[in-house]
């Protein structure tokens, strides 16, 4: 007896391929009725024998397409509508979307083959692309995800498209941005003389520019890259000058797998997220100097071709390893519309290569790497983004607006938390910009009026995200604080809503319950029951406030601020710059010294007291210096760090480092104790508040814990507990995984 369901399936199911997926499977089993795309996901109604119904849902949840991911399939019974056949209907609208936008996908390898076939149509077309890859959050305009929604609207399909993208069997069935020679956008050269139109002409001519040593503006998939010789020192020094870049690596687009393992060390772990369809850059160890990449740093960011273009420039004998940067001035966002492009980057780059498929909105290169207690995303982009990050109570959409330093914002609808892509330094007048139309992109795709969400922000009183929230209308605003939002964050992502852990939140800045400025703290609780303050690191004085992080030996003299013999000696013996004598005037007489437990801050003391001596001119600089001069030395002693059960105490610690400094110790060896002291005082802190709260999770998280020395030695540390340890894996441990925390908090309502 046939009977009928009605099945809804969650999660990334629209754009990739799913519907077609769906089609087959009925045919496969016999089944009759249709499939759409809801606002809420795929919709199915399927009628045919219970045993082949029920085979039909077990292949939907166990062999969905590739690129799609399923969080849930429900089924309920229906009355029979008496189908004769399985047909896939129009796309469904009227309710609020809580569909899972598909993220940007590298290119498939079928497509591949395609595009390097010369009898194939699409042959060396740069914009070939089918279900299981290409673009998809940077063409999308709103939902349900259908071509007229997207930027692809303007381009009428060819017969031949028309025809594939109406097949059920063929791969590029609904395909929204499916094109081809005859019918589909083009790129085109400016710059080298008379305009060169043309795919094949436009990109020859710009991979022959990059091997003669040009600096090109490239618009990829989520904006324009700033493209040069990555083995063409003077090319390279002449895109830092342009870019007001001085000391901030650049990331590398390498031709392939072979040429990446040539130019950097690569463990199974990190090859294996290069390789992955989000395509992101990848960090690791550099096998190979290449002058005026990433100045002073042992790691190097690397990523393969993700667009057929980038196939292409290799193909028509680009240099095999590409300087392949974001283009925009230091810390602006990246620019992603063509007008903007030739006004903005006329003076850095030389040549424009220039597609005409518009960018919905641009999305970063996502940055990883493959750290000691798993993958850790840095900058959550192009591949990852808006995939949801966390499932949440339900109830009224929260809107949480993060920090001002990487910032992203995170929506939650019913439930689910959707975060943007990272957006940048919100000090920056155009990144505020791009923050205001974030928020504006996310409360209109999923359909959001801000008078009904609750907005969340942090508790800084000076943080532009914050004055935005609290002029929004909104139905209610709640502050929250920064390190608490921190360990949130990893919570969230975990789905931990009523693990009891302990909380180490360790960064540069965040404003405490106090009016200090926190860094080091230590909280115990849950999502549910709320994080509590158990310790911090003790208190020192930044000099002088926010000039403080900008120069680290400014910073250094607010940690002598109980210790003024050692800092007369420090003043004394050492080399230090005259900086650290101007702040420590202002230590002596009490005069505009701000409270912190900054962790951040005491790495930039100790990174100036073993030899970095000038400004930051990229955040965390000084601390990656350090981290990357411990990394040359030999194994060391770890320095003292006591912890008396509420405070982790740097003193001794720092007497120690100006005294070994003093006797003409190694500063490389300095600062590998430095990390080890301050890995075993985190250790023994975190333990004894384990034990106390009858514990047994420890969570890491904030800025100081993308350090993979220090993550490496508390690794080693741990493994004699019986204590998990948790730290974020696909969201950033850093400030972008702020609004995350924030929006968790809100909506368990424990936020403080």
């Amino acid at each position: 007896m046939r009977a009928a369901w009605r099945i809804r399936v969650r999660g990334v199911v629209q754009g990739v391929g799913f519907r077609p997926f769906v089609y087959r499977l009925a045919e496969r089993w016999g089944i009759s009725g249709w499939v759409l795309n809801g606002m809420e996901g795929v919709v199915i109604h399927a009628e045919g024998e219970p045993g082949a119904l029920e085979g039909f849902v077990a292949d939907l949840k166990e062999r969905p397409p590739a690129a799609a991911r399923v969080t849930a399939v429900e089924v309920r019974d229906v009355p029979p509508e008496g189908h004769e056949a399985f047909v896939i209907r129009a796309s469904a609208t009227g309710d609020r979307p809580t569909a899972r936008i598909p993220p940007d996908m590298a290119t498939c390898p079928a497509c591949l083959e395609e595009l390097f076939d010369p009898r194939d149509p699409r042959y060396l077309y740069p914009y070939i692309n089918c279900t299981d890859c290409g673009p998809r959050y940077t063409v999308i305009e709103g939902l349900p995800y259908d071509r007229c929604r997207t930027t692809m609207r303007a381009w009428e399909m060819c017969p031949m498209c028309a025809a594939e993208y109406s097949d059920p069997r063929h791969r590029r069935f609904h395909a929204q941005p499916i094109a081809c020679p005859r019918c589909g956008p083009h790129y085109f050269l400016l710059g080298a003389g008379e305009p060169v139109h043309g795919d094949r002409e436009a990109i020859a001519r710009a991979a022959s520019l990059l091997r003669e040593g040009w600096i090109l503006a490239v618009k990829g998939l989520g904006g324009y890259h700033l493209a040069c010789d990555a083995e063409n020192d003077r090319a390279v020094r002449a895109l830092r000058e342009r870019k007001r870049r001085e000391d901030k690596p650049f990331a590398l687009m390498v031709r392939d797998l072979e040429t990446a393992r040539a130019v950097v060390e690569l463990s199974p772990e990190a090859e294996e997220l290069l390789a992955s369809p989000a395509r992101p850059i990848v960090l690791a160890p550099a096998r190979r100097e290449l002058p005026g990449v990433a100045p002073g740093n042992r790691d190097l960011g690397v990523m393969l071709p993700y667009a057929p273009l980038h196939h292409l420039l290799f193909h028509f004998g680009a240099p095999p390893v590409l300087v392949m940067t974001s283009a925009n001035r230091s810390s602006e966002p990246t620019v992603y519309e063509d007008d903007d492009a030739r006004q903005r980057l006329r003076d850095i780059a030389d040549a424009f290569l220039i597609g005409e498929r518009p960018i919905a909105r641009y999305v970063d290169d996502s940055v990883t790497r493959a750290g000691p207690f798993g993958p850790m995303v840095i900058r959550r982009g192009r591949g990852y983004a808006p995939l949801p990050v966390a499932s949440l109570p339900a109830g009224a959409p929260v809107l949480a607006l993060g920090a001002d330093l990487k910032n992203t914002v995170t929506l939650v609808v019913a439930g689910q938390a959707i975060m943007s892509q990272h957006i940048g330094d919100l000090e920056h007048y155009e990144a505020y910009r791009a923050f205001e139309r974030a928020v504006d992109d996310l409360l209109r795709m999923y359909e959001v009026a801000v008078e009904e969400a609750v907005v969340a922000f942090d508790l800084h009183p000076d943080y532009r995200s914050s004055a935005f929230a609290r002029s929004l209308p909104a139905r209610a605003h709640q502050g929250v604080q920064h390190h608490r939002a921190h360990v949130a964050a990893v919570l969230a992502e975990r789905g931990a809503m009523r693990r009891r852990v302990v909380g180490v939140a360790f960064d540069g800045t965040g404003y405490g319950d106090d009016g200090a400025i926190w860094g080091g703290e230590f909280f115990v609780g849950s999502l549910e029951e709320g994080l509590r303050r158990a310790g911090h690191l003790r208190y020192a004085v930044l000099p002088g406030g926010d000039a403080a992080a900008r120069f680290p030996a400014q910073a250094a003299a607010g940690f002598f601020v109980d210790l003024p013999g050692l800092a007369a000696e420090a003043r004394k013996r050492l080399a230090l710059p005259e900086r650290f004598a101007m702040a420590w005037k202002l230590v002596e007489k009490g005069v505009r010294v701000f409270p912190t437990t900054s962790a951040g801050r005491l790495f930039d003391a100790v990174a100036a007291l073993v030899g970095f001596a000038g400004g930051i001119t990229f955040e965390g600089q000084a601390a990656i210096w350090l981290e990357h001069l411990a990394r040359g030395a030999a194994p060391a002693g770890a320095y003292p760090m006591p912890w008396d059960g509420r405070e982790l105490d740097f003193r001794p610690l720092l007497q120690a480092v100006v005294e070994d400094r003093l006797r003409g110790r190694d500063p490389a060896v300095i600062a590998r104790a430095f990390h080890r002291g301050l890995a075993k005082g985190i250790y023994r802190a975190a333990v004894a508040l384990a034990e106390v709260h009858g514990i047994d999770v420890v969570v890491l998280s904030g800025g100081v814990f993308q350090n993979q020395l220090l993550l490496s030695d508390l690794k080693d540390l741990f493994a004699a507990s019986t204590l998990e340890v948790w730290t974020g894996h696909q969201v950033p441990v850093n400030d972008g995984g702020i609004s995350l925390g924030q929006a968790a908090l809100v909506a368990v309502g424990t936020a403080q």
